[in-house]
């Protein structure tokens, strides 16, 4: 059975293994993550997976753990290896969890984690000034990402959106990548400006135009 991980101390400690670790983070409430659970059961009987180390921890009991790691719900796994985070999968999605933990025991996750980066850095610098929200610039898919889309029309600035509903491994990948946890996030010559708040402060200021052209 995967080890219950108790305290902050013993996550980092599981965490900065150099051998690859598999972290549920899940809620006893939740029947999902008993499937969860009997999933990575069975993988740690398998013999090919006998140096793969295995853990759950409580995400409500752990709170600032799942806020670090952006966890939003219940069945979440995180792998990770020498205190990296390599990838996650949400949802009690068996065939993606056994994929992952077969990827990441084979080749180190290194071709995988090197081929996310490229690809969020390519869609950064898509465009001069590029916005990720929730949905697009026609159909805007919650309020945050609606007020901004309304702020870069009236500056009159040429932008590009990406639309994170759409892909998961982008919308969890950039959090990490620019340390920003919420959406949307906007991008001028592929740096991070920030979220609405800071748009509205720039516009507010007249600072927006200046800070849109580089």
């Amino acid at each position: 059975m995967p080890t219950l991980i108790k305290t902050q101390a013993a996550f980092d400690e599981a965490i900065k293994s150099p051998e690859l670790s598999v972290i549920h983070f899940q809620a006893d409430w939740a029947d999902q993550c008993a499937q969860v659970n009997d999933v990575l059961d069975t993988l740690s009987k398998q013999t090919d997976y006998s140096d793969v180390k295995f853990f759950t921890c409580p995400a409500e009991e752990l709170s600032e753990i799942s806020l670090k790691y952006n966890i939003e719900a219940v069945p979440t796994v995180l792998l990770f290896r020498s205190g990296k985070k390599l990838d996650r999968v949400d949802g009690a999605d068996a065939a993606k969890i056994t994929e992952k933990v077969k990827e990441f025991k084979s080749n180190g996750g290194k071709g995988r984690e090197d081929s996310l980066e490229d690809r969020l850095k390519a869609l950064i610098n898509k465009s001069k000034v590029m916005l990720f929200m929730k949905g697009d610039r026609n159909k805007p898919r919650c309020g945050f990402s609606r007020q901004i889309i309304e702020i870069l029309q009236q500056a009159g600035i040429s932008y590009e959106t990406f639309d994170i509903l759409e892909d998961e491994e982008v919308r969890q990948g950039l959090k990490s990548y620019s340390d920003w946890p919420t959406y949307p996030q906007l991008y001028v010559n592929g740096d991070l400006i920030g979220g609405l708040d800071i748009v509205k402060e720039l516009s507010a200021s007249g600072e927006l135009v200046s800070a849109l052209k580089g």
